[in-house]
């Protein structure tokens, strides 16, 4: 089974999610096409970075827990994780603003976005020798700019509420990848290029990282969303 740990932590991250996107109070499958629109999107950008942080040694990945099947240079269980981690992330994300009144969370995304903006910048520039640090923290920050300054989205409080439960999921998820419970990490990261700071066993990178691949996830979801879905609760 251990060459199967990551293959089993992506199905494990997606099965419920999945099943449940078929509810009739749901009905979250109605909208896999808009998902996907925007999962690709998102992934091309990730993937490359991921690609080349792979090929540059920032991070690697322990081949005895992955079947062996490698995609220019990622194991098929990489290539899966940005399938099924936004997939989990963006039907969470429909499920609470369907079902209850996340509007009121809108009153902070100023805060929201000056103190993450200006926190970013900061670190890009105080550890712009650390490759990881440096190019979260800038994409980041520029989604974050993008989001509120240009095209004026209105729901950064209700994301990054939304985020936060979901790091309930997020400390399990990726507290296996990085080897709680485990002889040794699926993935490792080289201390030279990442703060070292770690939540548990999680990079604190790994936690600003997912959140920007979350806010761009949602982002182009509602883009390709049916302007009819828009209205659906």
């Amino acid at each position: 089974m251990k060459p199967y740990t990551y293959l089993l932590i992506n199905l494990l991250t997606i099965s419920v999610c999945f099943i449940f996107s078929f509810d009739k109070r749901i009905q979250f499958n109605k909208h896999f096409p808009a998902f996907l629109k925007a999962n690709v999107l998102v992934a091309i950008p990730f993937i490359a970075w991921d690609v080349w942080f792979t090929a540059h040694q920032v991070w690697w990945f322990n081949t005895a827990y992955t079947t062996g099947w490698v995609l220019l240079g990622l194991p098929i269980e990489e290539w899966l994780f940005f399938i099924c981690i936004p997939f989990s992330c963006v039907f969470t994300y429909f499920c609470l603003d369907k079902f209850f009144n996340l509007g009121w969370l809108s009153a902070f995304n100023n805060i929201i976005v000056f103190v993450s903006v200006i926190v970013c910048v900061v670190m890009a520039l105080i550890h712009h020798d650390k490759a990881y640090t440096f190019v979260t923290a800038i994409a980041t920050a520029t989604t974050l700019i993008y989001l509120h300054f240009i095209v004026r989205v209105p729901w950064i409080g209700q994301a990054s509420f939304v985020f936060a439960i979901l790091m309930l999921g997020f400390f399990p998820v990726n507290g296996v990848l990085t080897g709680a419970g485990l002889e040794s990490p699926i993935v490792n990261y080289n201390p030279k290029n990442f703060l070292n700071i770690r939540m548990l066993t999680i990079p604190i990178e790994d936690a600003v990282y997912g959140y920007t691949q979350f806010l761009l996830n949602i982002y182009f979801f509602k883009i390709f969303q049916k302007p009819a879905d828009h209205d659906e609760k």
